[in-house]
């Protein structure tokens, strides 16, 4: 249980960069609707913390 909530929580992190940095207009590979767009970077912002918040919640799970 502990190995899948840190990745859930890693995918959540690597996922809220990706989208801070195209709301930021930093990564522009391609078009995308999110490029320029600042929801995206408050979005990926709490996608990051969530995610962030896993991987710590994961490393303090207790094994059953």
């Amino acid at each position: 249980m502990r190995i899948a909530v840190r990745a859930v929580g890693v995918l959540l992190l690597l996922m809220g960069i990706i989208w801070f940095l195209q709301g930021a207009n930093v990564l522009t590979a391609g078009t995308s609707f999110m490029i320029g767009d600042p929801h995206w970077e408050y979005y990926g912002a709490c996608a990051a913390l969530a995610g962030i918040a896993l991987i710590v919640f994961s490393r303090r799970m207790k094994i059953s």
